[in-house]
Protein backbone atom coordinates (compact mmCIF):
# COMPACT_ATOMS: atom_id res chain seq x y z
CA UNK A 1 0.00 0.00 0.00
CA UNK A 2 2.82 2.14 0.39
CA UNK A 3 4.38 1.59 -2.33
CA UNK A 4 0.87 2.76 -4.29
CA UNK A 5 1.05 5.67 -2.25
CA UNK A 6 4.15 6.67 -3.52
CA UNK A 7 3.71 5.98 -7.06
CA UNK A 8 0.39 8.03 -7.02
CA UNK A 9 2.36 10.94 -5.37
CA UNK A 10 5.09 10.45 -7.69
CA UNK A 11 3.09 10.56 -11.41
CA UNK A 12 0.63 13.68 -9.48
CA UNK A 13 3.70 15.87 -9.10
CA UNK A 14 4.78 14.95 -12.48
CA UNK A 15 1.37 16.51 -13.89
CA UNK A 16 2.84 19.67 -13.37
CA UNK A 17 6.16 19.32 -14.88
CA UNK A 18 6.39 20.05 -18.85
CA UNK A 19 9.66 19.29 -20.98
CA UNK A 20 11.67 22.56 -21.64
CA UNK A 21 11.73 21.64 -24.86
CA UNK A 22 9.79 24.44 -26.02
CA UNK A 23 10.66 26.76 -23.23
CA UNK A 24 14.36 26.98 -21.66
CA UNK A 25 14.11 30.39 -20.00
CA UNK A 26 11.88 32.69 -17.92
CA UNK A 27 12.52 36.88 -18.40
CA UNK A 28 10.69 38.26 -15.98
CA UNK A 29 9.38 42.00 -14.99
CA UNK A 30 7.84 43.12 -11.83
CA UNK A 31 7.97 44.42 -8.13
CA UNK A 32 8.22 42.39 -4.93
CA UNK A 33 5.27 39.41 -6.04
CA UNK A 34 8.68 38.26 -8.50
CA UNK A 35 11.74 40.44 -6.78
CA UNK A 36 14.32 37.37 -6.12
CA UNK A 37 16.57 39.66 -4.70
CA UNK A 38 17.50 42.74 -6.70
CA UNK A 39 16.98 45.27 -4.44
CA UNK A 40 19.21 42.98 -1.99
CA UNK A 41 22.33 43.47 -4.62
CA UNK A 42 20.81 47.42 -4.98
CA UNK A 43 22.56 49.09 -2.18
CA UNK A 44 20.76 52.38 -2.89
CA UNK A 45 17.60 50.34 -2.08
CA UNK A 46 15.51 51.20 0.88
CA UNK A 47 12.67 48.40 -0.05
CA UNK A 48 14.50 45.06 1.69
CA UNK A 49 13.57 41.25 2.37
CA UNK A 50 17.56 40.69 3.54
CA UNK A 51 16.98 39.44 6.95
CA UNK A 52 14.89 36.68 8.77
CA UNK A 53 12.57 35.59 8.82
CA UNK A 54 11.89 35.57 5.06
CA UNK A 55 12.85 32.47 3.11
CA UNK A 56 12.90 30.59 6.66
CA UNK A 57 10.17 27.96 4.65
CA UNK A 58 12.32 27.11 1.87
CA UNK A 59 15.81 28.58 1.64
CA UNK A 60 16.01 28.47 5.03
CA UNK A 61 17.87 31.69 4.84
CA UNK A 62 16.93 35.30 3.38
CA UNK A 63 17.20 35.63 -0.46
CA UNK A 64 15.72 38.85 -1.04
CA UNK A 65 12.44 37.11 -1.74
CA UNK A 66 9.21 39.53 -0.08
CA UNK A 67 7.76 35.81 1.52
CA UNK A 68 8.58 32.91 3.58
CA UNK A 69 9.77 31.11 0.61
CA UNK A 70 9.34 30.55 -3.61
CA UNK A 71 7.65 33.09 -5.41
CA UNK A 72 5.05 31.89 -8.14
CA UNK A 73 7.77 32.79 -10.64
CA UNK A 74 10.22 30.01 -8.66
CA UNK A 75 7.31 27.68 -8.65
CA UNK A 76 6.94 28.23 -12.71
CA UNK A 77 10.44 27.23 -13.33
CA UNK A 78 9.92 23.75 -11.07
CA UNK A 79 7.08 23.32 -13.30
CA UNK A 80 9.42 23.93 -16.60
CA UNK A 81 12.09 21.97 -14.82
CA UNK A 82 14.58 24.91 -15.09
CA UNK A 83 16.60 25.98 -12.41
CA UNK A 84 15.71 29.86 -10.42
CA UNK A 85 16.52 32.70 -12.08
CA UNK A 86 19.51 34.43 -10.93
CA UNK A 87 18.68 38.55 -10.03
CA UNK A 88 19.95 40.84 -12.84
CA UNK A 89 22.28 42.40 -10.52
CA UNK A 90 23.79 39.27 -8.89
CA UNK A 91 24.37 37.92 -12.47
CA UNK A 92 25.93 40.94 -13.75
CA UNK A 93 28.60 41.35 -11.08
CA UNK A 94 29.35 37.86 -10.99
CA UNK A 95 29.82 38.68 -15.05
CA UNK A 96 31.53 41.51 -14.39
CA UNK A 97 34.08 40.28 -11.46
CA UNK A 98 34.98 37.22 -13.62
CA UNK A 99 32.91 34.74 -11.66
CA UNK A 100 31.22 33.63 -14.40
CA UNK A 101 31.78 34.60 -18.09
CA UNK A 102 28.04 34.67 -19.64
CA UNK A 103 24.70 35.95 -18.22
CA UNK A 104 22.37 32.24 -17.35
CA UNK A 105 20.87 30.49 -20.23
CA UNK A 106 17.78 29.91 -17.76
CA UNK A 107 16.73 33.46 -17.98
CA UNK A 108 16.86 36.57 -15.69
CA UNK A 109 14.79 38.16 -13.14
CA UNK A 110 14.86 41.69 -13.25
CA UNK A 111 12.04 42.50 -10.91
CA UNK A 112 12.50 45.05 -7.84
CA UNK A 113 10.23 45.15 -4.89
CA UNK A 114 8.48 48.70 -4.41
CA UNK A 115 8.27 49.52 -8.06
CA UNK A 116 5.61 50.24 -10.61
CA UNK A 117 4.14 50.92 -14.05
CA UNK A 118 4.91 54.62 -13.41
CA UNK A 119 8.29 55.29 -13.52
CA UNK A 120 8.21 57.92 -10.31
CA UNK A 121 6.50 55.47 -8.25
CA UNK A 122 8.99 54.68 -4.98
CA UNK A 123 11.63 56.69 -6.76
CA UNK A 124 12.68 57.99 -3.32
CA UNK A 125 13.52 54.61 -1.88
CA UNK A 126 16.40 53.57 -4.43
CA UNK A 127 14.00 50.60 -6.28
CA UNK A 128 14.57 49.82 -10.03
CA UNK A 129 11.52 51.14 -12.09
CA UNK A 130 9.85 48.74 -15.00
CA UNK A 131 11.17 51.43 -17.45
CA UNK A 132 14.78 51.21 -16.16
CA UNK A 133 14.10 46.42 -15.48
CA UNK A 134 13.79 46.80 -19.55
CA UNK A 135 16.86 49.16 -20.29
CA UNK A 136 18.91 46.64 -18.65
CA UNK A 137 17.00 43.93 -20.99
CA UNK A 138 17.32 45.64 -23.24
CA UNK A 139 21.15 46.33 -23.51
CA UNK A 140 21.84 42.75 -22.73
CA UNK A 141 20.26 41.35 -26.06
CA UNK A 142 21.23 44.63 -27.77
CA UNK A 143 24.97 43.46 -26.50
CA UNK A 144 24.67 39.73 -27.64
CA UNK A 145 24.73 39.28 -23.91
CA UNK A 146 21.50 37.22 -23.98
CA UNK A 147 20.81 35.28 -27.36
CA UNK A 148 17.95 36.62 -29.43
CA UNK A 149 16.95 32.70 -30.06
CA UNK A 150 17.20 32.44 -26.08
CA UNK A 151 14.15 34.90 -25.86
CA UNK A 152 12.19 34.13 -28.27
CA UNK A 153 11.64 31.01 -27.07
CA UNK A 154 11.50 31.73 -23.46
CA UNK A 155 8.54 32.64 -21.56
CA UNK A 156 7.73 36.58 -19.89
CA UNK A 157 6.26 36.71 -16.85
CA UNK A 158 4.96 40.57 -15.81
CA UNK A 159 3.10 41.51 -12.82
CA UNK A 160 3.39 45.25 -11.52
CA UNK A 161 0.81 47.91 -10.65
CA UNK A 162 0.17 47.23 -6.97
CA UNK A 163 2.11 49.97 -5.69
CA UNK A 164 1.13 52.17 -8.18
CA UNK A 165 -2.65 52.21 -6.75
CA UNK A 166 -1.55 51.58 -3.17
CA UNK A 167 0.51 54.91 -3.26
CA UNK A 168 -2.66 56.65 -4.92
CA UNK A 169 -4.02 56.46 -1.60
CA UNK A 170 -1.40 57.90 0.76
CA UNK A 171 -2.35 60.44 3.01
CA UNK A 172 0.72 62.76 1.72
CA UNK A 173 -0.37 61.48 -1.88
CA UNK A 174 -1.70 64.67 -4.18
CA UNK A 175 -2.63 62.45 -7.52
CA UNK A 176 -3.32 65.33 -10.23
CA UNK A 177 -4.82 62.48 -12.03
CA UNK A 178 -8.52 61.31 -11.38
CA UNK A 179 -8.56 57.29 -10.41
CA UNK A 180 -9.40 56.48 -14.21
CA UNK A 181 -7.00 58.53 -16.14
CA UNK A 182 -4.30 57.20 -13.30
CA UNK A 183 -5.48 53.86 -14.86
CA UNK A 184 -4.73 54.58 -18.51
CA UNK A 185 -1.72 56.13 -17.63
CA UNK A 186 -0.17 52.92 -15.34
CA UNK A 187 -1.47 50.84 -18.96
CA UNK A 188 0.81 53.12 -21.32
CA UNK A 189 3.52 52.07 -19.68
CA UNK A 190 2.79 48.31 -19.68
CA UNK A 191 1.69 48.59 -23.32
CA UNK A 192 5.27 50.36 -23.95
CA UNK A 193 7.31 47.44 -22.10
CA UNK A 194 5.06 44.65 -24.57
CA UNK A 195 6.26 46.69 -27.89
CA UNK A 196 9.59 46.65 -26.69
CA UNK A 197 10.29 42.90 -25.51
CA UNK A 198 8.19 42.28 -28.80
CA UNK A 199 10.88 44.02 -30.48
CA UNK A 200 13.79 42.33 -28.80
CA UNK A 201 11.74 38.43 -29.70
CA UNK A 202 9.69 37.93 -27.35
CA UNK A 203 6.96 35.61 -28.24
CA UNK A 204 5.59 34.02 -25.28
CA UNK A 205 4.10 36.96 -22.94
CA UNK A 206 2.29 36.31 -19.67
CA UNK A 207 0.56 39.42 -18.01
CA UNK A 208 -0.49 38.87 -14.38
CA UNK A 209 -3.50 40.23 -12.99
CA UNK A 210 -3.19 42.33 -9.82
CA UNK A 211 -4.76 40.96 -6.30
CA UNK A 212 -7.08 42.85 -4.35
CA UNK A 213 -5.04 45.15 -3.17
CA UNK A 214 -7.40 46.58 -0.85
CA UNK A 215 -7.25 43.26 0.97
CA UNK A 216 -3.53 43.20 2.55
CA UNK A 217 -3.39 44.21 6.11
CA UNK A 218 -1.02 47.06 5.18
CA UNK A 219 -3.94 48.86 4.58
CA UNK A 220 -4.57 49.71 8.23
CA UNK A 221 -1.74 52.13 7.48
CA UNK A 222 -3.94 54.43 5.47
CA UNK A 223 -5.65 56.44 7.77
CA UNK A 224 -9.21 56.33 5.27
CA UNK A 225 -9.05 52.47 4.78
CA UNK A 226 -11.94 50.28 6.63
CA UNK A 227 -9.78 47.28 8.43
CA UNK A 228 -13.21 45.21 8.88
CA UNK A 229 -13.57 45.09 5.55
CA UNK A 230 -11.27 45.30 2.59
CA UNK A 231 -10.78 49.09 1.01
CA UNK A 232 -13.30 48.88 -1.92
CA UNK A 233 -12.13 52.30 -3.32
CA UNK A 234 -8.17 50.81 -4.09
CA UNK A 235 -10.13 47.34 -5.48
CA UNK A 236 -12.31 49.20 -7.95
CA UNK A 237 -8.80 50.43 -9.47
CA UNK A 238 -7.29 47.24 -9.73
CA UNK A 239 -9.98 45.74 -10.84
CA UNK A 240 -10.39 48.63 -14.02
CA UNK A 241 -6.54 48.13 -14.08
CA UNK A 242 -7.07 44.50 -14.31
CA UNK A 243 -9.65 44.94 -17.19
CA UNK A 244 -7.27 46.90 -19.09
CA UNK A 245 -4.00 44.30 -18.75
CA UNK A 246 -6.70 42.07 -20.23
CA UNK A 247 -7.83 43.94 -23.10
CA UNK A 248 -3.84 44.07 -24.00
CA UNK A 249 -3.08 40.66 -24.03
CA UNK A 250 -6.85 39.97 -26.16
CA UNK A 251 -4.52 42.52 -28.65
CA UNK A 252 -1.83 40.84 -29.28
CA UNK A 253 -2.69 38.31 -31.74
CA UNK A 254 -3.29 41.09 -33.93
CA UNK A 255 -1.28 43.44 -32.75
CA UNK A 256 2.21 41.53 -32.59
CA UNK A 257 2.16 38.85 -35.51
CA UNK A 258 3.82 35.71 -34.17
CA UNK A 259 2.94 36.46 -30.12
CA UNK A 260 1.14 34.69 -27.76
CA UNK A 261 -0.24 36.43 -24.81
CA UNK A 262 -1.77 35.33 -21.82
CA UNK A 263 -3.79 37.05 -18.96
CA UNK A 264 -3.84 35.01 -15.53
CA UNK A 265 -6.35 36.06 -13.33
CA UNK A 266 -4.44 36.52 -9.96
CA UNK A 267 -7.41 38.08 -8.44
CA UNK A 268 -10.16 36.17 -9.01
CA UNK A 269 -8.28 32.97 -7.72
CA UNK A 270 -7.35 34.83 -4.49
CA UNK A 271 -10.39 35.81 -4.12
CA UNK A 272 -11.70 32.36 -4.24
CA UNK A 273 -9.23 31.79 -1.88
CA UNK A 274 -10.94 33.95 0.45
CA UNK A 275 -14.63 32.93 -0.26
CA UNK A 276 -13.39 29.32 0.61
CA UNK A 277 -10.60 29.56 2.48
CA UNK A 278 -10.54 25.77 3.71
CA UNK A 279 -11.14 23.95 1.09
CA UNK A 280 -7.29 26.06 0.40
CA UNK A 281 -6.20 24.63 3.95
CA UNK A 282 -6.26 28.43 5.38
CA UNK A 283 -7.51 28.86 8.66
CA UNK A 284 -6.64 33.16 8.17
CA UNK A 285 -6.69 35.11 5.02
CA UNK A 286 -7.24 38.58 6.87
CA UNK A 287 -4.05 38.62 8.85
CA UNK A 288 -0.69 38.84 8.07
CA UNK A 289 1.50 35.74 9.94
CA UNK A 290 4.43 38.11 10.28
CA UNK A 291 4.16 41.30 11.14
CA UNK A 292 2.21 43.95 13.98
CA UNK A 293 -0.53 45.87 14.98
CA UNK A 294 -3.63 45.52 13.53
CA UNK A 295 -4.21 42.73 10.92
CA UNK A 296 -0.27 42.57 11.13
CA UNK A 297 -0.36 45.46 8.67
CA UNK A 298 1.56 48.55 10.74
CA UNK A 299 4.73 46.65 10.93
CA UNK A 300 7.40 44.69 8.54
CA UNK A 301 7.84 41.36 9.10
CA UNK A 302 11.69 41.17 10.45
CA UNK A 303 11.92 45.00 11.78
CA UNK A 304 11.56 45.10 15.50
CA UNK A 305 8.77 44.21 17.70
CA UNK A 306 7.59 41.57 15.10
CA UNK A 307 5.46 38.59 15.84
CA UNK A 308 5.64 35.34 13.52
CA UNK A 309 2.64 32.69 13.87
CA UNK A 310 3.79 28.73 14.48
CA UNK A 311 2.27 27.84 10.74
CA UNK A 312 3.01 30.29 7.86
CA UNK A 313 1.04 27.32 5.95
CA UNK A 314 -2.14 28.09 7.38
CA UNK A 315 -2.14 31.80 6.23
CA UNK A 316 -2.81 33.45 3.49
CA UNK A 317 -0.72 36.80 4.03
CA UNK A 318 3.29 36.38 4.77
CA UNK A 319 4.08 39.97 5.98
CA UNK A 320 1.90 43.04 5.64
CA UNK A 321 1.94 43.07 1.38
CA UNK A 322 2.74 39.81 0.45
CA UNK A 323 1.37 36.23 0.22
CA UNK A 324 2.94 32.95 1.77
CA UNK A 325 4.88 30.47 -0.07
CA UNK A 326 1.60 28.18 0.28
CA UNK A 327 -0.27 30.99 -1.53
CA UNK A 328 2.06 31.51 -3.87
CA UNK A 329 2.22 27.50 -4.29
CA UNK A 330 -1.64 27.64 -5.08
CA UNK A 331 -1.77 30.52 -7.65
CA UNK A 332 1.15 29.25 -9.61
CA UNK A 333 -0.68 25.52 -9.99
CA UNK A 334 -3.77 27.35 -10.91
CA UNK A 335 -1.54 29.76 -13.74
CA UNK A 336 -0.02 26.39 -15.17
CA UNK A 337 -2.72 24.04 -15.33
CA UNK A 338 -5.97 25.95 -15.00
CA UNK A 339 -8.86 26.40 -16.89
CA UNK A 340 -10.09 29.81 -18.21
CA UNK A 341 -11.12 31.14 -15.36
CA UNK A 342 -8.17 31.23 -13.91
CA UNK A 343 -5.79 31.92 -16.72
CA UNK A 344 -6.72 32.93 -20.45
CA UNK A 345 -7.19 32.38 -23.21
CA UNK A 346 -4.45 28.93 -22.06
CA UNK A 347 -2.74 28.06 -19.59
CA UNK A 348 0.86 28.66 -19.25
CA UNK A 349 1.40 24.68 -19.60
CA UNK A 350 -0.40 24.95 -22.56
CA UNK A 351 1.53 28.07 -23.77
CA UNK A 352 4.71 26.33 -22.88
CA UNK A 353 3.80 23.23 -24.95
CA UNK A 354 3.50 25.32 -28.12
CA UNK A 355 6.27 25.31 -30.59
Amino acid sequence: MEKLFLVLLLLSSRSFVVSSANVSALFIFGDSIFDAGNNHFNRNCSVQADFPPYGSSFFHRSTGRFTNGRTVADFISQFLGIEFQKPFLEAQLAVMNGSRKDYPSNGINFASAGSGVLQATNQDWGVISIQQQLRQFQALVQENQVDKNLVQKSLILVESGSNDIFNYFLPNSTPTLDPGAYVQAMLAEVRNLIDQIYKLGARRIALFSLGPVGCVPARALLPGAPVDKCFGKMNLMVKSYNKGLESLVDDMPIKYPGAAGVFGAVYDIVQRFRAIPAQYRFSDVTNACCGDGTHGGLLQCGREGYKICPNPNAFFFWDYFHPTEHAYKLISRALWGGKSSRIRPVNLKTLASTP
